[in-house]
């Protein structure tokens, strides 16, 4: 979304309207970070009414043990048990594609499917029933879009060739595999999966499908906080507590309110819908929109920001967005079968994003309305200077050239001036990194009082230390922490009548402002050196 949007106006109705279409993608993106767990960890574990009917009501009390498991380690981060990830996948591809082969052996006359023409003949003979299966087939690859959640680590050459040599193999041969065996027994239809394992390998095979299962899920639960951390810095969220869980590994986070709430939704998840059949319609939808959603915004970046030849831009997304439009429709037809609940749980997080970034923008314009010009208040401050006092002083501004409401009070309430004093603004630009060299501008106002401006791509955290340590190396002023206090405003927001948003909205909005995570916890800033100033805001 952020490359599609950078060829934009950021007051344009193009940038709004595409802005709202990556909102929405993001928001089923989410959605799919719920179901995905459920429904993986789901299908793993009812391998284990195959080989042990008697066990059958034991299988949803050990997919929630599981997950529960693996929220819980969260905070600890994946480094170590994730050197065995690839080795476990490995294994689980390969023992995919030879159980597809040996059921093929047994059933060759399933390597027919391989010709186009039996669909494309179904598809003529049969239209609606095709259409309606277009919902089921769909599921095959859903899933592979998480290949690509992990792509800062590896890199999109590895991700590639892992597909086309490893994943996608082992998927055709597994399937061709299952249609073998239904070819020989039709009535093995009630799990063709675990019906081809033999006898003596099926406890192994279920709990080598529950190890990869939960694998999947830890990619998407990954993937959840990279887009919750990009959302909050691009300014769709409220801030968040962000933790780092490597020292190497700079991607590797964990967000605890993230966390702990698809945990909870995950829980809610698997107690309504209570067996991984019930929950593909709402898989699919979850999917095809988001493949949907992906396709328009892939347009906008091929002919906007790559500058292809838009004839060319309109064959590609045309073979696209005809297959995904034909997917996404047909996995429409199951809503009342449980399609309805990625749909809510979009629309759900739609809600809360777009009230943010509204709220947001009303407050930004109404404080630059309202405020006073900080370069003209600092010169005629200059002229009549109240006393300095030792030590320095940064001021977090949301706004260059507006002057900090903390400043304001610090002027009102205590007299004094610092001897050094810093207007600290930090942005975040819709680039995924910025070079060291290139995140610190400075401005002097004169009388020892600089505005500084930190730089930060969407896939980075700001850090206070950091932002110190490259003022001190790039323009070579010393800081001693133990005399340096940082003054943040913290206003309280309260609903009103002032025209903006609707009262519901506002009282979202004033809910999630109180909620969000401190300014200093969120830029690592030290709580002894810390001093908070703040007014009611009426938004």
């Amino acid at each position: 979304m952020a490359l599609a949007l950078r060829s934009f106006d950021g007051e344009s109705k193009s940038h709004f309207f595409f802005m709202i279409i990556g909102m929405l993608g993001a928001c089923m993106l989410l959605g799919e970070s719920v179901i995905t767990p459920a429904i993986s960890v789901l299908s793993a574990v009812e391998g284990i009414e195959i080989a042990a009917p008697a066990l059958h009501q034991f299988i949803i009390p050990i997919s929630l043990a599981i997950l529960l498991a693996l929220f819980l380690i969260q905070k600890y981060g994946t480094a170590t048990v994730g050197k065995l990830f690839g080795p476990i996948t490995l294994i689980w591809f390969f023992s995919l594609a030879i159980l597809g082969a040996i059921n093929i052996g047994q059933a060759p006359e399933i390597i027919a499917a391989f010709n186009p023409m039996y669909a494309i003949r179904f598809v003529i003979d049969h239209p609606t029933t095709a259409y309606i299966v277009m919902g089921a087939v769909v599921l095959v690859v859903t899933g592979v879009e998480a290949l690509y959640l992990d792509m800062g680590h590896f890199g999109k050459s590895p991700i590639r060739y892992a597909w086309l040599f490893i994943v996608l193999p082992s998927l055709l041969i597994n399937y061709l595999g299952q249609g073998a065996l239904l070819l020989s027994n039709p009535e093995a239809i009630k799990n063709p999966f675990y019906l081809m394992v033999p006898d003596w390998a099926l406890w192994p095979m279920v709990g080598l499908a529950t190890a990869a299962t939960v694998i999947a899920s830890q990619a998407v639960i990954s993937g959840a906080y990279s887009l919750v951390s990009q959302a909050i810095l691009l300014g769709f969220m409220p801030r968040m507590n962000i933790l780092h869980t490597s020292d190497s590994e700079q991607g590797q986070i964990y967000i605890p309110i993230v966390n702990w709430t698809l945990l909870f939704m995950v829980v809610v998840t698997i107690i309504e819908f209570r067996e991984s059949v019930n929950l593909a319609a709402a898989y699919g939808i979850s999917v095809t929109s988001t493949m949907l959603i992906t396709t328009i915004l892939l347009a906008v970046v091929m002919f906007r920001e790559w500058k292809m030849n838009i004839f060319l831009v309109s064959a590609i997304t045309a073979a696209f967005f005809i297959v995904d439009l034909a997917f996404w429709t047909a996995t429409l037809i199951k809503i009342k079968d449980g399609g309805w609940y990625p749909l809510a749980l979009g629309l759900l997080c739609f809600t809360c994003l777009i009230t943010w970034f509204r709220g947001r923008q009303i407050l930004r314009k109404r404080a630059m309305d309202e405020g006073i010009q900080l370069g003209s208040f600092i010169e005629s401050l200059l002229k009549h200077p109240p006393h300095r006092v030792e030590g320095t002083a940064v001021f977090l501004t949301a706004h260059v050239d507006y002057l900090p409401v903390s400043f304001l009070h610090n002027l009102k309430h205590n007299h004094v001036l610092h001897e050094r004093v810093f207007f600290l603004k930090v942005s975040i630009w819709d680039v995924p990194y910025i070079n060291d060299e290139d995140r610190i501008t400075m401005k002097d106002l004169g009388g020892n009082i600089h505005v500084v401006r930190a730089v930060y791509g969407f896939k980075e955290t700001p850090d206070m230390g950091t932002i110190i340590h490259l003022i001190e190396k790039t323009f070579g002023m010393k800081f001693d922490l133990m005399n340096t206090s940082f003054f943040l405003s913290r206003d309280t927001i309260i609903p009103s009548a002032i025209p903006g948003m609707a009262i519901w909205r506002e009282r979202l909005f004033c809910w999630m402002y109180q909620n969000a995570a401190r300014q200093s916890d969120f830029f690592r800033i030290p709580a002894n050196r810390l001093v908070e100033l703040g007014a009611k805001v009426e938004i």
